[in-house]
């Protein structure tokens, strides 16, 4: 007898606000591992229920979990004989409905526990985020921790770069200029990043764009690291101030808005100003030889 416990986990997934994909035997022809009705619920970590078992669920597996990385929010219908190919002998044939349920969260890693990082994780619970906040130092973690915060204390923050998923996003917000620089450099040699933001001024950005370049990475990898982070509109020096400008950079950023690249504004400002002086000087040459 098959364990049918979903309905349950169901629930469970959605108090904690864990998104999943329900696998759903919409039809079977033949002999199958399961008849129509069957379900099996699919996370990030696992799955609940079975729909038989086999190669079919294992790649209905990987079908869900492909959905929810990708953020996929609409049903899907896949048709699977159940034959060789499959790695199967039943020689029956399954429709399977793929149905995403609950909000899908965007995987932010956070680096640094200090202020702003405090203050950014309280908006980011309220948020379809779900967060590993990283740091070395154990005692800089609040006592409280929200649901969607996963709290990594690890010797070697720039190592956990190499843990995460593809797609992420990051936030390098520690306390040493040195870990900052070598946590750029690894989130920039993976290339793969969704959002990548370093706090700190334009002068901190000059000096690591020079360290960077030195290291062989080129202007298209350099450009993808925004820095200053957050929405220029929100000024202040509050940890609060600046969690909330950064957490409207990561809301554009996850709806779809491109970010300003804040290295080619700069250039752009540069460039008017000198434009604006060169213009002055013309007018005043013509003054002059009036």
């Amino acid at each position: 007898m098959f364990k049918d416990n979903w309905i349950q986990a169901l629930a469970e997934f959605q108090a904690k606000g864990t998104p999943c994909v329900m696998v759903t035997v919409l039809e079977d022809k033949g002999s199958v591992p399961r008849g129509a009705g069957t379900k099996m619920l699919v996370t990030e970590d696992g799955v609940t229920a079975t729909i038989g078992g086999g190669h079919l669920e294992h790649v209905a597996m990987q079908t869900a979990q492909e959905m929810l990385v990708q953020g996929d929010s609409e049903m899907k219908i896949e048709r699977f004989n159940l034959g060789a190919r499959l790695g199967q002998c039943c020689g029956g044939m399954v429709t399977l409905s793929f149905e995403p349920i609950g909000q899908q969260r965007h995987t932010l890693a956070l680096f640094g526990a200090g202020h702003v990082a405090k203050a950014l994780v309280h908006i980011l619970a309220t948020l379809p985020f779900k967060v590993i906040w990283i740091d070395e130092r154990e005692d800089q973690f609040p006592d409280y921790i929200p649901d969607n915060v996963e709290m990594r204390v690890s010797d070697d923050p720039v190592g956990e770069v190499a843990t995460l998923p593809t797609n992420s996003m990051y936030l390098v917000l520690t306390h040493n200029h040195q870990l900052d620089f070598d946590l750029s450099r690894d989130i920039l040699k993976r290339g793969d990043s969704r959002y990548f933001g370093l706090i700190g001024s334009l002068s901190k950005r000059k000096r690591f764009d020079y360290r960077l370049k030195e290291r062989g990475f080129d202007d298209e990898a350099i450009n993808t690291m925004i820095c200053p982070i957050g929405i220029d509109a929100v000024k202040g020096k509050h940890p609060a101030e600046i969690a909330v400008s950064v957490a409207g950079e990561l809301i554009a950023c996850y709806q779809g808005a491109q970010i300003a690249n804040k290295r080619e504004q700069e250039a752009q400002k540069q460039t008017e100003k000198l434009s604006i002086l060169n213009r002055d000087d013309n007018k005043n040459n013509e003054k002059i030889r009036a």
